[in-house]
């Protein structure tokens, strides 16, 4: 049986089943849940059946698509409906979304397909007044059993959090969902989410997203009892993604990309720009994959009455009025919006050429208030960068081979795929421009967070000129191609940077290690006085503390009078591992803004890195 051929159940079913299971039965959870994997299943409309043995079936009702009460998951064997097989049924299918006008989409879910409906039509349904100067009762109460049931997995590790403990995450997301807490529901989500990744084997699941997802639980969840105003507005998150009037907008495409995600939807997201500058998007990403993503390039744009496809709207304009837009820049499609063809323009004319002209260390900051892993989700902003580079050629990387080039201020910059799946064409045209060494090309492409300057590549002029090349969708020749003869640079540089060498990683890790293997494995390294020398010497003494005070407070165990270990103080390492986390997070973010600082001759060439401010703030945000 395959968790995804289970219909979606409702955290609060979830939930519910575990905890009305007996302390016997909870002890078998797990061990029923990897059984009932093995068995086969049968759809017939709303209803999935599980062949639990020769004699007895499961069934799970969803109508709509979505099992959302306990009853909807029926039993036949002699014990139901106390048994183990109901629970282990709800553990073993995917979590189902919050309702739209409930929660937040949780961090890392996939894009919200466009609507022919437009979401400004709909009233915001903020998460709680905005007047408001602190949490409610309710809402703080929610708050710390979020934080709880964080501390919790940390305390286990990914191998011994299963399925109370995930159950523990999903009745807490469910009760801060209904005290208006979307944002922290949503990371509660996400961490069991990737939790089933990570203890299914999931080729697809990194431990860093998993560090991300739980500091963002936790951190979110201390917030929102410590928080006033316009900061606790954003702890508390919103229920749905608010579209504001913008009036008349005249806009200019840049480029159009496919959209492939891990939950299988499907797509495209075509970019214009206002003759401000400001940044805009159009998509239509729906469940449909890669195949999806391929055809609906050249399907018609829903916005008002242009005829232009996505494809066509790279390159043309549109003039739009009674205009929506999102806090990320999503033009909203309602039926109050009017949009019409208009003239595009060159990359090389204004409006658009002003965006080549940012220096690229301001494109950088910029591009990292959006990425950072733990940036406002209504904050705003663009992951773009636009530069005018020189191709270098092929560079070899353990994760594959990406393209170095050099940019106008000096930084040599590597270029990597936005999607290796071979029916899109990032991987083909990468490997078709690395080919013409000295080529001059004006791109864009999406910021990648590193200790050297990295973009994943999603568009180029045209290498011989004569229009743009959406490099995920359209498909360079060899004849496109400059003539070979064409200069090479002399000496490819190598991408470095202050962070290059950084050993912030030996907190990293320790981080990571921390959520794979749970607080006893920490606590067991012992002596760890080298990597705080070496961490020192690299001028982090903060780092250094961080990796002490996290080190000592996984094994720090009290004694009762009779010797016996008392109960491990679980808030207290959350809080050093928090710390940690944020930490690290706010120092590659320092790193990588300043590999993207113009290359200088001399002893200035490596621009500094403070490790004493950011560290001394994560750990006051952090201090629970």
């Amino acid at each position: 049986m395959n968790d995804d051929r289970l219909p979606p159940v409702a955290p609060e079913v979830t939930a519910t089943l575990v905890e009305n299971l007996s302390p016997r039965l909870r002890k078998r959870l797990d061990a029923a849940v990897t059984k009932l994997g093995a068995r086969p299943t049968h759809r017939d409309g709303d209803t999935v059946t599980i062949q639990v043995d020769d004699e007895t079936e499961l069934r799970l009702h969803a109508p709509g698509g979505v099992v959302a009460t306990a009853d909807a998951i029926t039993c036949g064997c002699l014990l139901a409906p106390a048994c183990v097989h109901r629970a282990a049924a709800a553990c073993a299918a995917p979590t189902a979304d919050p309702p739209p006008d409930l929660a937040d989409r949780p961090t890392g879910a996939a894009p919200e397909p466009a609507s022919v409906t437009d979401p400004a039509s709909v009233p915001d349904c903020a998460s709680s007044p905005s007047s408001q100067e602190v949490a409610s009762p309710a809402q703080r109460a929610a708050a710390d059993a979020l934080w709880s049931a964080g501390a919790a997995v940390l305390e286990a590790g990914i191998d011994g959090a299963g399925a109370v403990t995930q159950s523990a995450l999903l009745r807490a997301a469910h009760t801060a969902r209904i005290r208006h807490l979307p944002r922290a529901a949503g990371a509660a989500l996400s961490v069991v989410t990737l939790l089933r990744a990570a203890r299914a084997g999931d080729p697809s699941y990194r431990t860093a997203d998993f560090v991300t997802a739980l500091a963002e639980l936790l951190g979110t969840a201390h917030r929102v009892g410590t928080a006033s105003g316009a900061e606790l507005d954003a702890a508390r998150g919103r229920a749905r993604r608010p579209y504001s009037p913008d009036g008349s907008l005249r806009l200019y495409g840049l480029f159009t990309e496919p959209v492939v995600t891990d939950s299988g939807h499907g797509g495209v997201r075509t970019w214009v720009a206002g003759t401000d500058g400001r940044l805009f998007t159009v998509g239509d990403v729906a469940p449909g994959g890669v195949g999806r993503a391929v055809g609906v390039a050249d399907r018609a744009v829903r916005l008002g009455e242009t005829a232009l496809t996505h494809r066509e709207l790279g390159r043309a304009g549109l003039a739009v009025s009674g205009a929506t837009v999102s806090p990320d820049g999503r033009l909203g499609a309602g039926k109050g919006v009017k949009a019409v063809t208009a003239r595009g323009a060159a990359w090389t004319e204004l409006p658009l050429a002003a965006l080549w002209e940012t220096p690229p260390s301001e494109q950088a900051a910029r591009a990292l208030r959006s990425t950072s892993r733990y940036a406002d989700p209504d904050g705003g902003g663009s992951d773009l960068l636009f530069l005018d580079v020189e191709l270098i050629g092929a560079v070899r990387e353990s994760a594959g081979t990406c393209l170095l080039a050099l940019s106008g201020t000096g930084i040599a910059v590597r270029l990597t795929v936005a999607d290796d799946d071979p029916a899109l064409a990032h991987r083909d045209n990468l490997m078709l421009l690395a080919a013409a060494p000295g080529t001059r090309l004006r791109i864009i492409g999406r910021l990648v967070p590193a200790p050297h300057p990295r973009l994943t590549l999603l568009a180029c002029a045209h290498p011989t000129g004569g229009g743009t090349i959406d490099l995920g969708l359209d498909r360079l020749r060899r004849a496109d191609l400059p003539d070979p003869a064409a200069p090479v640079h002399p000496a490819p540089p190598q991408p470095g940077g202050p962070g290059a060498h950084s050993p912030l990683y030996l907190l990293e890790r320790r981080v990571e290690q921390t959520v794979s293997a749970g607080r006893a494995a920490l606590g067991m390294l012992g002596d760890v006085t080298a990597e705080t020398r070496r961490i020192r010497r690299a001028g982090l003494p903060t780092a250094a503390g961080l990796l002490t005070a996290l080190c000592t407070s996984a094994a720090q165990r009290e004694r009762d009078l009779f010797g016996r270990l008392l109960p491990a103080d679980t808030d207290s390492f959350a809080t050093h591992w928090l710390t940690a986390a944020l930490y690290t997070a706010a120092v590659a973010d320092s790193l990588c803004a300043a590999a993207w600082e113009p290359v200088r001759e001399g002893p200035a060439a490596a621009p500094s890195v403070p490790d004493r401010g950011p560290g001394r703030a994560v750990a006051q945000t952090a201090h629970h």
